[in-house]
């Protein structure tokens, strides 16, 4: 079928232009005007689309060609932006910046959904070098459906018009023209952009939006994306089996790695989803099947090393036979401790013999193809998951002879091959991030695993 949705891609011509910003910024600034705003986030990034959801007031999803083949990629849009006015795209680091070959790239999902793109360029230190920035975003890929820029950080009028007029003299657009300004900046750390379950940020994003109110050319805007084309997209879906289960999700400040349509692949599948905190509960819900995802243990290691209850809550249930499924900080969570920023070490859970160890360096970052060594929780031994790494911990297994590794990880960038993560039994955990809609025969087997054990009980 074919469905007609206006939307917009903000891109930048490199990370740290300021795109997050000025996307949140659009978006509290068209729900104050009243419309249904839907935003999504190139690539697999967790953290952006919180702001997202703050600005718009409804949950932000992803768009990524690696997590999900493409097909799906504009199933999952289609079915999540019908009935809105306008749908604002996010892009991801720059505009021809993703995988291996561009895989997933913000031009790559903007040729996929025909949607034009809107060039955010920081303006500090540059002057007319600007016009040639753009050219030459432009000319790479006339493809791409460069329809306008916005300038950011601006220090002055004379800066503003020095810039403008260049880019008057290439033909392209200027849409919006942003002043420098401390107020209009997101906390960070060091894993990018803080979470918004940690802080509060509701004024500068109220600030954000009455910035861009005025120093963004909106009704341009959504001239621009009201001229969109309609796309085809396939609606079709099977599920041959359903299973009525009940699974318990960590979620609070420590855990709130997830994707909407990830979960909602589960309910889809029957299961009903009960939310945990392993921060302020002392016991795990009444549940088949348990997730933890991904997060920031690492901030909040001393109050889940304080809250022994849970500890001991999940141990017992893994030892029961309990299927557990982990990622990132779901993984270092279930270790026997972490050893923080610091240096102090915190016990936690002890599913797994091994201790995750906080490093000042990035470890790993980008995406990888995960091959089971053994059958799991996802899959059978030989099996691929598709999936993407980003983390500043190492595990250490206690006893590297007889840890049971569950993948083979082969970096997609770089074609690096590593073991990963933990399978035995009822238990499988990694730094593996998945989308379930990418993976959905990973998400039938886990559920039906949830199944076999409920059945037991």
């Amino acid at each position: 079928m074919q469905i007609t949705i206006p939307r917009v891609v903000i891109a930048g011509t490199q990370s740290g232009v300021g795109k997050t910003t000025v996307v949140t910024g659009l978006l509290a600034a068209l729900a104050a005007r009243g419309m249904q705003v839907q935003s999504y986030k190139v690539g697999p990034d967790y953290i952006d689309p919180g702001f997202h959801r703050l600005a718009s007031g409804k949950p932000a999803h992803n768009l990524d060609t690696w997590l999900m083949p493409p097909d799906m990629a504009v199933r999952v849009f289609a079915k999540t932006a019908q009935g809105n006015d306008i749908v604002v795209i996010e892009g991801v680091m720059g505009l021809y910046d993703g995988g291996r070959k561009g895989i997933s790239s913000t031009a790559a999902i903007a040729k996929m959904l025909q949607a034009p793109v809107i060039l955010v360029v920081d303006a500090r230190s540059m002057g007319e070098s600007i016009a040639a920035t753009v050219l030459g975003f432009k000319a790479y890929d006339p493809e791409v459906k460069l329809a306008g820029v916005i300038v950011n950080r601006l220090g002055s009028a004379t800066h503003r018009d020095l810039v403008v007029e260049a880019l008057q003299r290439i033909h392209v657009p200027v849409l919006g023209c942003i002043y420098r300004d401390t107020e209009l900046s997101l906390p960070e750390r060091h894993l990018g952009l803080t979470p918004v379950t940690e802080c509060n940020v509701e004024k500068v994003i109220e600030i954000l939006g009455q910035t861009l109110e005025t120093q963004v050319d909106l009704e341009r805007l959504l001239e621009l994306a009201d001229k969109t084309a309609a796309i085809e997209v396939d609606t079709a879906s099977h599920y041959p089996e359903v299973f009525p289960l009940r699974i318990g999700v960590a979620q609070d400040k420590a855990f709130s790695f997830y994707y909407p349509e990830s979960l909602d692949i589960l309910q889809s599948l029957g299961a009903e989803l009960i939310f945990f905190s392993p921060l302020a509960d002392e016991d795990l819900p009444e549940a088949d099947g348990i997730i933890f995802g991904g997060g920031f243990p690492e901030m909040f290691a001393q109050e889940l090393t304080e809250n022994q209850k849970m500890c001991t809550a999940v141990l017992r249930a893994s030892q029961q036979g309990m299927p557990i499924y982990a990622e990132c900080g779901g993984l270092m969570y279930l270790t026997r401790e972490i050893v923080d920023f610091s240096g102090k070490v915190r016990k936690m859970a002890g599913v797994i013999p091994a201790t995750c160890v906080m490093e000042q360096k990035l470890q790993t970052v980008g995406y990888v193809e995960a091959v089971s060594q053994q059958d799991t929780l996802l899959g059978q031994s030989g099996q691929s998951l598709r999936g993407h790494e980003f983390h500043f911990s190492r595990m250490i297994p206690d006893d590297e002879r007889t840890f049971p590794w569950a993948y083979k990880m082969v970096k997609i960038r770089t074609g690096n091959v590593y073991r990963g993560g933990y399978a035995r039994d009822n238990v499988l955990a990694s730094y593996l991030h998945i989308h379930f809609a990418g993976n959905r025969q990973a998400a039938h087997r886990f559920l039906k695993r949830c199944w076999q054990f409920k059945s037991r009980k």
